[in-house]
């Protein structure tokens, strides 16, 4: 039984594609998998490696924003006061205000209040306290203007919390001002 040429051709073509198929399954197929599974590791481990970068990079700025922030308290610590010194702003406020003509009818300095500490709660009592000092003066709108300039420019940590100017009959050429101030004391 002899084939003829177009067979003999056809039974090539059938060869040569069950080699493929099989060379397909046996080797290219394997090698295939086994090359998208070590490039999904190595995107794995750029990602990783990637991630570490931005790590190391936020650790630098963590530190940086740190450090400026501890000196940023340093230069605060030295603007709150202390109890000598916080008697001896009263003084000066007192001082400045008879400097400019102005009358001091009250100065009420009034403490924080510290909430009693739970047990549960470990967190130690604040260094600073807030005082609060409500004044009430007798100024002309000039001379409170250079006062209030006066407490803004002392190198204390000063908070003008309240401002209330009133016109009154009885004291006429001058204005009833009634200053709210806050300011911190460091109690240690």
């Amino acid at each position: 039984m002899s084939l003829k040429r177009r067979e003999k051709v056809l039974l090539l073509f059938a060869i040569i594609a069950i080699a493929i198929l099989v060379f397909d399954r046996i080797y290219y197929s394997p090698q295939s998998r086994k090359i998208a599974t070590l490039k999904e590791e190595i995107k794995a481990t750029e990602l990783k490696s990637d991630e570490s970068l931005l790590f190391a990079k936020g650790i630098d700025t963590v530190e940086a924003e740190v450090s400026r922030l501890e000196e940023e308290l340093r230069g605060l610590k030295g603007r709150a006061l202390t109890r000598d010194r916080f008697e001896a702003f009263l003084r000066h406020l007192a001082r400045e205000s008879s400097r400019l003509q102005m009358k001091m009818i009250s100065l009420v300095p009034q403490e924080e209040r510290v909430a009693p500490q739970d047990e549960k709660k470990e967190v130690p009592p604040s260094r600073y306290r807030q005082v609060h000092l409500q004044m009430v003066l007798h100024s002309s709108f000039n001379s409170l203007e250079t006062y209030l300039k006066a407490i803004r420019e002392l190198p204390l940590f000063v908070i003008i919390n309240h401002l209330q100017v009133e016109r009154d009959e009885k004291i006429f050429p001058l204005l009833k001002v009634t200053l709210g101030v806050t300011v911190h004391l460091r109690t240690e």
